[in-house]
């Protein structure tokens, strides 16, 4: 790999925490020649006006994700478990409701 030229570079994802408590969320990709240097970048371009209390990168090629092809076959267990769902609850009639 050069060192000269970004393209060569390996693309990292870039996750942030907006607030302490709050899950992260994927703000983006940039490429850089290693985690160090992906975690700098990421927060000159996705925090510079305080978007966020942290910052995640993962490198791209680490990610495994489903496809759209999997839908079918990879989803199905989860229609026969209605359990899983909170429609399957009723709430006590002793507990409160928020208004």
């Amino acid at each position: 790999m050069s060192e000269n030229n970004e393209k060569d570079w390996p693309l990292w994802e870039v996750f942030y925490q907006p607030k302490n408590g709050k899950p992260y969320e994927h703000a983006g990709s940039l490429h850089a020649s290693d985690a160090e240097n992906a975690l700098q970048n990421a927060r000159d371009v996705y925090a510079r006006r305080n978007e966020g209390i942290g910052i995640w990168v993962v490198p791209s090629d680490q990610i495994t994700a489903s496809t759209p092809e999997d839908m079918g076959s990879f989803f199905d267990p989860a229609s026969d478990k209605p359990y899983r769902h909170p429609q399957f609850y009723s709430v006590p009639r002793a507990v409160k409701k928020r208004s």
